[in-house]
């Protein structure tokens, strides 16, 4: 304790500054919810930069024209990294903390792979939607695949950060307003003075309903993936 002697806390590796064991309990409890949060993140961003290395390369194959200008991927970046970064104030399950995790790289890896490849496959069904059926120009191709990306990366935040359903698992305040924020500034993007500034247009109603189907089947898949995929990989 902090009023022992001074010799006895010279030889102490750890001196408590209260009489309550209970603190050594909250320690380890904080710790193990850090590293929860930390693999949200770790996950996260591994899986997204995964997927989208597939989609752009992929797609940049058959295009006339760059799927993306540099900066509205830059923005793009900045947008999506905004929830990413309340992660670390998010809430974590019960089961996340009752006994304590390892880094298991395998398992990451397994994580980035299985979750990127289901983003790409679907960045691909809004390419097919966007080209064969609304037969979008190049800048309405460009914004309606920015404003899907950046909707899909927002959403999937809360898909992860958990291995129950999504609704059963509620987010921390910080990492839900960040989210609906993002969400929602995705979607007025294009209607703002800043559209000729990021080489952007506004687009019809039919775009924004066909994102939005891609969009909500892409957070069911994730939801399945995630169910098979804790089942059969352990850590």
């Amino acid at each position: 304790m902090d009023s022992a002697v001074d010799v006895a806390k010279d030889a102490a590796d750890i001196v408590l500054l209260e009489k309550d064991l209970g603190v050594l309990l909250e320690g380890v409890r904080e710790g193990r919810t850090t590293f929860a949060n930390t693999l949200k993140y770790v996950f996260m961003a591994t899986s997204a930069n995964f997927g989208n290395m597939f989609s752009m390369a992929g797609v940049s194959l058959f295009l006339p024209f760059l799927p993306l200008l540099p900066k509205q991927i830059l923005l793009m970046n900045l947008m999506t990294d905004f929830p990413e970064m309340t992660i670390a104030t998010d809430s974590v399950d019960e089961e996340m903390v009752n006994y304590p995790r390892r880094w298991d790289i395998k398992a990451i890896r397994k994580f980035m792979v299985t979750f990127g490849i289901l983003s790409s496959v679907f960045d691909y069904i809004t390419f097919g939607a966007l080209l064969l059926v609304l037969h979008a120009t190049q800048v309405q191709f460009r914004t309606g695949w920015f404003i899907e990306s950046v909707v899909s990366a927002s959403l999937i935040v809360l898909v992860i950060r958990s291995r129950k359903p999504f609704f059963r698992s509620r987010p921390g305040k910080y990492l839900l307003i960040t989210t609906l924020s993002i969400f929602a500034a995705a979607l007025i993007l294009p209607f703002t003075p800043l559209t000729a500034l990021f080489g952007f247009s506004p687009l019809p109603v039919t775009f924004f309903l066909l994102i939005g189907l891609v969009v909500l089947f892409y957070v069911f898949a994730a939801e399945m993936v995630k169910k098979v995929f804790y089942k059969t990989v352990k850590f």
